[in-house]
């Protein structure tokens, strides 16, 4: 599979630097939602991340002549959507908007290694007497979330937003894969803390 996607992308570069319109859509039909699920989970917006997708193909197809290939065309791609997004994500935060996404999906569970002692994230489907109530916890959440340095924001929402494995989140924010659990972990004691600061978790609860 690995093969077959890097022989059609070969393929489409080729045509594509042949001035072959065509193939740079069929490149965006491969591309366009996955890379529109990593800048919605960064974003939270859906005008933002089509914005930031729309920036991204325009910003390849630019760079296409230059793209030296020392990384996949969808790895390339990602990397551009994250930079574009977290551009975006800082120019919002500065002008107050702030993240407006949801990591109600948390399970505590990193599927490879099961042993993570996380808190759950309240889950949305909730009755309809508590959905003020979570409505605020919710901002409480984002808020928390606002304050992560930016590495380990991007690979919290990676993993629990788009649900991502650890060798694909190392691949997209050009890492280790050792850096990537080491920044998850880091995510989930300084979000705890956060939250048991604002009393929605008990303080003291749950170590890595």
């Amino acid at each position: 599979m690995e093969q077959e996607q890097k022989t059609r992308e070969e393929a489409l570069l080729k045509a594509i630097r042949s001035g072959d319109a065509a193939a740079f859509d069929v490149l965006i039909g491969m591309y366009s939602a996955k890379l529109y699920k990593v800048a919605y989970a960064l974003l939270g917006s859906r005008q933002d991340a089509e914005e930031v997708v729309q920036d991204t193909f325009l910003r390849a197809y630019r760079a296409m002549r230059t793209f030296r290939g020392d990384s996949s065309l969808e790895t390339w791609l990602h990397r551009i959507t994250m930079n574009l997004a977290r551009n975006k994500y800082q120019w919002n935060h500065r002008r107050g908007s702030g993240l407006n996404v949801s990591l109600t999906s948390c399970d505590g569970s990193d599927g490879d290694s099961g042993t993570e002692n996380e808190q759950d994230v309240p889950d949305r489907r909730m009755e309809p007497d508590v959905v003020l109530e979570q409505d605020e916890i919710g901002t409480i959440i984002m808020k928390a979330l606002s304050r992560l340095p930016d590495n380990i924001r991007e690979t919290m929402l990676l993993r629990h937003v788009n649900d991502m494995p650890y060798e694909l989140i190392a691949q997209k924010l050009d890492c280790k894969v050792g850096t990537v659990k080491s920044r998850l972990s880091r995510g989930r004691e300084m979000l705890r803390d956060s939250l048991a600061a604002a009393g929605i978790l008990p303080s003291g609860g749950g170590t890595q």
